[in-house]
C-alpha cells in the first residue's frame, strides 16, 4: 500500500489515532507506577516506543514540530530502553564484532593459503 494511502487514512482519523498513542502511553506509565521494579520493562519500552511511533507520525502530518521533536526523542529513548532491557551493553557489542572480523579474517587468510 502506498504511502500517501496510509498518509490519508491516519489523516482521516488523526484524532482517533492520536487517543490511542495517548491511551497508550498512560497505559505504559501507569504500569510502570503501580508495579515499580516488578514492571516487565521490555514490554513498557516496546509499548511506549510504539505509542512514540504513532504520536509522530500525527504530528507530522500536523506538522507540529514541538510534538515531533518530543515523540522522535521518545523514539530513540524506548530503543535505548528496550537494549537496556534486555541486557545489551556497548562492550559486548564491540566485543562481538571484533570476535566475528578476526574470525572473518583467519577464514579468508585460510583460503589464500
Amino acid at each position: 500500500m502506498p504511502l500517501y494511502k496510509i498518509n490519508s487514512f491516519v489523516y482521516k482519523y488523526i484524532r482517533f489515532i492520536e487517543m490511542v498513542g495517548v491511551l497508550m502511553r498512560i497505559f505504559s506509565f501507569s504500569l510502570v507506577s503501580w508495579l515499580g521494579a516488578e514492571s516487565p520493562f521490555f514490554f513498557v519500552w516496546a509499548f511506549n516506543t510504539t505509542d512514540a511511533v504513532i504520536l509522530s507520525w500525527c504530528s507530522i502530518l500536523k506538522k507540529d514540530n514541538a510534538y515531533t521533536l518530543l515523540n522522535v526523542f521518545w523514539i530513540m529513548v524506548g530503543i535505548v530502553g528496550m537494549l537496556r532491557a534486555c541486557s545489551f551493553s556497548f562492550h559486548d557489542f564491540t566485543n562481538t564484532v571484533f570476535h566475528f572480523l578476526d574470525q572473518l579474517a583467519a577464514f579468508f587468510q585460510s583460503l589464500a593459503l
